[in-house]
């Protein structure tokens, strides 16, 4: 199986769209959308909609914190996003699950340890908080906006490792992994390109991937909706 990891899409079709092509080229045959689906963004109904066309199809989804309609750090994006979401699309967001597992496979937006915290991986510490809650070989998380991978050395230490983008790295199950696979909507490490990850289960390997897209064009989604201009400066510049 190899499977498309996709997280903090955020209201942003442009991106979402690019990326779900380029997993397509490349041979997923599942995917998995890791939450914070809608927030920011100028796009929010086209975005639930292509998601909940994936899950319908078998994809896994689950809930991010800007999906449980919490306030955040762009309130008035997030009134204007809830506006624009029919009743069915709202509710497909609230009846989503913090976590999902399947096999060795572990999914959660944020931290396997306490979903529901919204913890951010930043260290070692609370990527091994987040491996040893799961109880599976691989997590599979986002929130962070960023692409790092975290694992259990021979040692028992937590190792981590910043990948490079289209090239495979290894991921032997006999240790256990923490994958933070990037945002797709809005990269925050100063490159706008779209981010995603592909795991083979069978070669057991992971490849984390940038895509460009017409960043330009989904930062003047959000000017031309009113939204606020922070919003869009971050699509263009990634940060």
């Amino acid at each position: 199986m190899r499977i498309a990891l996709l997280s903090d899409v955020h209201s942003n079709i442009d991106a979402l769209e690019t990326c779900l092509r380029d997993a397509n080229q490349r041979g997923a045959t599942r995917f998995a959308f890791l939450g914070d689906h809608i927030g920011y963004g100028a796009a929010p109904a086209a975005v639930v909609e292509t998601i909940a066309e994936h899950a319908r199809r078998g994809a896994i989804v689950v809930k991010g914190n800007h999906d449980l309609e919490q306030p955040s750090d762009a309130e008035d994006a997030l009134e204007w996003t809830l506006e624009r979401l029919s009743a069915q699309q709202k509710e497909f967001l609230r009846s989503l699950p913090l976590t999902a597992k399947e096999e060795s496979m572990f999914f959660v937006h944020s931290s396997a340890g306490a979903p529901l915290r919204w913890k951010y991986i930043e260290d070692a510490t609370a990527a091994r908080q987040s491996i040893e809650a799961s109880g599976a070989t691989y997590v599979f998380s986002g929130h962070v906006h960023v692409q790092v991978l975290y694992f259990l050395t021979q040692t028992g230490k937590i190792a981590s490792f910043h990948p490079i983008s289209g090239s495979a790295v290894p991921v032997p199950s006999h240790r256990r992994w923490q994958a933070i696979v990037g945002s797709v909507g809005q990269p925050r490490d100063g490159n706008p390109a779209a981010a995603y990850a592909l795991f083979d289960s069978e070669k057991e390997e992971i490849t984390f991937f940038r895509v460009a897209y017409d960043h330009m064009r989904a930062a003047r989604r959000i000017r031309e909706a009113g939204l606020p201009e922070s919003l869009a400066l971050r699509i263009e510049n990634g940060r």
